[in-house]
């Protein structure tokens, strides 16, 4: 184990534990207030984040690797554990067994998130990250999906008379269901679809949409700190969602540069490496 492993555990559960923290929020947020133990856990899963992240912000870069692994467990067990409520959320809402303001798919949009995390730790504690080619799909098709589902929750929590806005973010869905819908596809004409021109020419289009929704919701976010548009969000839910916006380009960006200067995909064992 390395300091790249170090560096990367840290970064990955600095960024996600905060992202599981404030899921936490969200969901005791949307929850009826006679739901007091879905709240009371909702309570507990975010003192347990805040205290990972906390952790994982104050340990020094050259801690050592061994404890970042039995630390990268730790957390994948915690994860585990939220991504389990989220799931007996989500079927508690669909049999009607709670009301509230949590929509069916928002858990469903977080729990995919908390697998999503617990499977990049148990990649990193077992070096099998996935080799360039399968990373590039890999994490377009999670994160594409990701950003559709946010433009959709976007339009459903503007006031309707935020018509520009609406329509906006409603577009955004549109235009990210079917960069989604051509990443599916590019995924199951793998290997054959593996090609540096197909996955280059995948990264720059996804590329420039994903900055386009990202200064949307950054437009968004500082609108709705300032009080000057109406809608139910949050400030911490629009920042939220434009956090994971600029971490998507942050990762589309490191592809680019992969491909268009790093060495070839057949040398790079994995774009965490590369």
């Amino acid at each position: 184990m390395s300091d790249e492993f170090v560096t990367r555990s840290l970064d990955e559960i600095q960024f996600w534990s905060r992202i599981m923290k404030e899921h936490s929020l969200f969901l005791k947020l949307g929850f009826n207030c006679d739901d007091t133990q879905l709240i009371q856990e909702a309570d507990r899963f975010y003192s347990l984040f805040e205290k990972i992240e906390h952790q994982a912000t104050s340990l020094p870069t050259d801690v050592d690797p061994q404890f970042i692994a039995r630390f990268n467990t730790n957390v994948h067990t915690a994860v585990s554990h939220i991504w389990a409520f989220k799931r007996r959320v989500l079927g508690m809402i669909l049999s009607c067994k709670i009301g509230g303001f949590n929509y069916p798919l928002l858990v469903d949009h977080i729990s995919r998130e908390a697998a999503y995390f617990m499977n990049r730790l148990q990649q990193l504690n077992t070096g099998t990250l996935d080799p360039l080619p399968d990373a590039i799909i890999n994490e377009n098709v999670f994160f594409l999906r990701i950003m559709a589902d946010h433009a959709k929750f976007i339009s459903h929590l503007l006031d309707p008379s935020e018509r520009k806005l609406v329509e906006q973010a409603r577009d955004f869905s549109h235009d990210f269901d079917q960069l989604l819908f051509q990443a599916i596809d590019l995924d199951s004409m793998r290997p054959q679809s593996q090609t540096r021109p197909l996955l280059d020419q995948f990264v720059d289009q996804n590329r420039i949409s994903v900055r386009q929704l990202r200064d949307f919701k950054k437009t968004a976010r500082d609108l709705i700190e300032a009080c000057r548009i109406k809608s139910l969000i949050p400030p911490l839910l629009a920042d939220h969602v434009f956090r994971e916006a600029s971490r998507f380009l942050e990762i589309l960006d490191a592809f680019d540069a992969a491909l268009t200067g790093g060495p070839s995909m057949a040398e790079s064992s994995s774009f965490y490496s590369v």
